[in-house]
């Protein structure tokens, strides 16, 4: 048995057995197929659900690009995996335009109502308010899912958008099959979703009770704003009725979005943050996304070291790879937030002059305490349960997609006649400086909360080009964990010459500055977490897996799918 082989064994068997959630496995599995992407000739989608990757593979078929195959899946996520997927929430999407050899990212992040100020989830003893910055109305950005949709099918896609539409409605109209993952998920999200009328209503059977494996669920109102959005376009969510029905809840709950926030929120495209690592070029999410300015930095320093010779996942390697996330994470408490409204020194972070000297104060022999460690420039200045999905068309077109509610169901607070869920996105800025959010991330007066402001996020789609060309795009769930989740992607493909469905599998760890902990998932050697103890790291076995990957790969004359195993249920689906 392989070491890589064995690894991934023990990482399913933590999630069938140790998780509790799919204790009705399958007597045989068959390990080995998880080594071997989906391959196809043309276009390929890999999302956390299969039916909503069937959706993007057949709108494919049908005639669309990787835009409208990408609008098509992320709609249709907003139906079948409603803890991410979703429609009040926001995100980034970067796309590779193949025929202008071109990358846009689109920022549709959610943004702060203009009636938000900096204090806004302080108490009177000027204390974070924990239940109010994640649980409660005022919680709630102003979503951008919608608009950025949109956006990406006006300006890139060649389908109407009642095209790409219609499968979503129809999955909310006629009922999908609720699958194992799916009422495990809404089961560990009971308590919080029965406090409120409408969410108790959307999300449990009629006579009260816990959707069951195998449940036909239907979902009328969602079906119905969708229907909206797709005969009325943007205006059909954002202004209209369903916006009326979103204020009328925040009226109601002592939220802030307003008609006018709805009316005026903007999705802005801006220019994707690259960096080159060992002859391949890395275009990731820009800020408001600290994903890929970290992703660079982190790669930049890391290439200063001949890691393919220290063996994958050993204690040398490991040891420069914790010690490389202990920096970026400490700069990125610093530096980073919306650039509308800070300025974020993009540039000198992921200079490799900066990498050079970052390098230069790693000890080989010892791990660096993280209370020895401060954001380093010398110039002034999520839940886990986000998801992400990939396209790639027959043209050459790639979408990264990354969006989310933040919580998994987010705040749990329903629109009331609207179907869908509210976001918790404002937990995501600062609301006291030093004080960490849900994920531990600790943030400073760049992030502090601000009207019409956008919060700093982990996102991180990312795509990795050799020779001018894509060779892979990845992105993935996992809140604070999700940079380093894509950071050792690219370094299994690159440096360790994994495919993409190894890449995913290998056991991950994540270090993240404060807490000063290593978490390391089930199937790292024994003997390697001891010899990265000896070195003075704290090592803490992760009580849930690290980060959830949708990839796909190109050769130039076959596209390759792998979806992350670490969560059941989704899928890579080659176009027909």
């Amino acid at each position: 048995m392989s070491t890589l082989f064995y690894r991934s064994f023990l990482l399913l068997t933590f999630l069938t057995i140790s998780s509790g959630a799919f204790s009705q496995a399958p007597a045989i599995i068959d390990y080995g197929s998880r080594f071997h992407p989906v391959a196809g000739d043309k276009g390929m989608v890999v999302s956390q659900s299969m039916l909503a990757s069937q959706i993007g593979a057949d709108i494919l078929a049908q005639g669309g690009n990787a835009i409208d195959a990408a609008v098509a899946t992320g709609f249709a996520l907003a139906v079948t995996l409603p803890q991410a997927g979703n429609i009040g929430g926001g995100g980034f999407m970067l796309v590779y335009l193949a025929e202008q050899q071109r990358t846009v990212a689109i920022d549709y992040r959610e943004v702060a109502p203009r009636a938000a100020d900096k204090d806004l989830f302080l108490d009177a003893l000027g204390e974070v308010d924990v239940g109010k910055a994640r649980f409660s109305h005022a919680a709630a950005g102003v979503p951008g899912s919608v608009a950025g949709l949109i956006h990406a099918l006006e300006n890139y896609g060649v389908l109407p958008l009642a095209t790409v539409l219609k499968p979503a409605i129809e999955l909310a109209e006629k009922g999908i099959t609720v699958t194992q993952p799916l009422a495990y998920s809404l089961r560990h999200a009971e308590q919080r979703l029965r406090q409120w009328p409408a969410s108790q209503g959307y999300f449990f059977r009629e006579d009260g009770g816990l959707l069951r494996a195998g449940d036909r669920w239907q979902q009328q109102d969602l079906a119905a704003t969708l229907g909206k959005i797709a005969s009325q376009g943007r205006d059909g969510f954002y202004r209209g009725e369903v916006a009326a029905k979103i204020v009328a809840e925040m009226d109601k709950h002592g939220g802030l979005i307003s008609l006018a926030d709805l009316a005026n929120y903007k999705v802005i495209e801006r220019e994707p943050v690259t960096g080159t690592y060992r002859g391949f070029t890395v275009a990731a999410m820009p800020p408001p996304s600290s994903g890929g300015v970290h992703l660079v930095q982190m790669l930049n320093i890391l290439e200063g070291w001949e890691l393919d010779k220290l063996g994958h996942n050993s204690a040398a390697y490991l040891h420069r790879l914790i010690e490389t996330m202990r920096r970026a994470y400490a700069d990125r408490s610093e530096y980073l937030g919306d650039p509308d409204f800070h300025p974020v020194p993009v540039g000198p972070l992921t200079s490799k002059a900066y990498a050079e000297k970052l390098r230069a104060g790693i000890a080989l022999d010892k791990a660096t305490a993280s209370t020895d460690i401060a954001p380093g420039l010398e110039t002034p200045y999520e839940s886990p349960q986000t998801t992400h999905f990939s396209v790639w068309d027959d043209a050459g077109n790639v979408v990264s997609n990354t969006y989310t509610l933040n919580f998994s169901y987010g705040s749990g607070i329903a629109v009331t006649g609207a179907g869908f869920l509210l976001n918790n996105e404002m937990d995501d800025f600062s609301a006291k400086t030093g004080v960490p959010n849900a994920y531990g991330l600790i943030g400073g007066k760049a992030n502090a909360i601000a009207a019409n402001k956008r919060p700093l996020s982990s996102m991180t789609p990312t795509i990795v080009f050799k020779q001018g060309k894509p060779a892979f795009t990845t992105g993935s769930p996992g809140g604070s964990t999700i940079i380093n989740t894509v950071l050792q992607t690219v370094l299994n493909v690159v440096d360790f010459d994994m495919n993409i469905a190894e890449a995913a599998a290998a056991p991950r760890i994540h270090h993240q500055w404060q807490p000063d902990k290593v978490f390391v998932e089930p199937g790292l050697n024994i003997d390697t977490q001891r010899l990265l103890s000896a070195k003075g790291h704290t090592v803490v076995p992760s009580t849930r897996v690290i980060g959830r990957t949708q990839t796909i790969s190109s050769d130039g004359a076959h596209t390759y799918g792998a979806n992350d195993s670490r969560w059941p249920g989704g899928g890579a689906v080659a176009q027909p």
